[in-house]
């Protein structure tokens, strides 16, 4: 008999319910009391697995309480559920329909259900996150503020980056005291830092967002973070491999990591310089590098050693 999987749409106010292969629909509000009687109408049916598509932070509640309750939930990439539906020949678009290929989905890709994040490590993410904006924010006040043409319009951009600097303070030390609140986050931090060119907002970047780190293979990992390459060929044609896909905001810091680490880090340098001299583009180069450094603090967590006692390759 057929593992039984379900399918969620998550819209603003209602969640549209599939159940595989009993074919079962329904509806029910995006509310605690939605949630209860959705929980309640799922727990007798020893579900294999529940995915959940990312909608932009709709689905973050769904995923909570589904969690809490035992049950196995997922959350699954929009994008890649949208080539499923194309590959079946859905062109027809609605939130029942969308819940059934997610479930069909779920069904043809089996993916790997992994624990979710704790309630602190999902708000230091939501704090990271948050960080993250109001530093765009301040990146882009700062770019309109040069090309301000008078003092007054000037000193209002002045005023708003001000506020947005003493918010950014505000942030980063409820980070700290978030990371500082626990022990284990303490040793992990440290761990991380050890590296040469890594820093506070990196290492925390990733705790809050990859909290897989040291618990996956070196590939699982890289897959995670969008830095696996994947290639393109058909017979003897071969194209050019490409990155993408993971977790953008991981991949943005490990790109930092990887620039100050090509110049700082002696492996990391040792290594760019290698791929250089090969003849590698220096883009290429670099994912390399953020790659091979992403591979190095993987090891570190799962072996809990430090850069300066780890066993790191050349």
């Amino acid at each position: 008999m057929d593992a039984t999987v379900v399918g969620i749409d998550v819209s603003k106010d209602r969640l549209d319910v599939h159940v595989h292969p009993a074919g079962e629909n329904f509806a029910v509000a995006r509310t605690a009391e939605g949630l209860d009687a959705l929980i309640a109408r799922l727990a007798p049916l020893g579900v294999h697995a529940v995915a959940v598509e990312a909608t932009g932070g709709f689905e973050s509640v769904v995923v909570a309480s589904l969690g809490g309750a035992g049950l196995p939930v997922i959350v699954v990439n929009p994008a890649q559920v949208r080539a499923f539906a194309q590959a079946l020949g859905k062109r027809a678009k609605t939130d029942p329909i969308d819940a059934a290929v997610i479930a069909r989905f779920l069904e043809a890709t089996k993916p790997e259900i992994r624990a979710l994040p704790d309630a602190d490590t999902r708000l230091l993410a939501d704090l990271v996150a948050r960080r993250r904006q109001i530093v765009q924010m301040l990146v882009a006040e700062r770019q309109r503020e040069r090309l301000l043409p008078t003092r007054h319009l000037r000193r209002s951009a002045g005023r708003l980056i001000k506020a947005l600097e003493k918010e950014l303070d505000v942030l980063d030390r409820s980070i700290e005291e978030s990371v500082r609140g626990s022990p284990v986050w303490r040793e992990k931090e440290e761990l991380l830092k050890s590296v040469p060119g890594v820093g506070n907002v990196i290492a925390r970047t990733l705790l809050a967002e990859m909290p897989e780190l040291g618990k996956l293979d070196r590939r699982e990992i890289a897959s995670l973070a969008g830095l696996a390459p994947w290639t393109r060929q058909s017979g003897r044609w071969r194209g050019k491999s490409f990155i993408g896909g993971g977790r953008s905001s991981v991949r943005a810091v490990l790109f930092m990591a990887a620039m100050v680490g090509a110049r700082c880090n002696p492996i990391l340098q040792a290594f760019h310089q290698r791929l250089i001299a090969a003849g590698k583009p220096k883009m290429v180069a670099l994912i390399a590098v953020a790659r091979k450094l992403l591979t190095i603090l993987n090891a570190i967590l799962r072996d809990r050693k430090s850069w300066q006692t780890a066993s790191i390759p050349a």
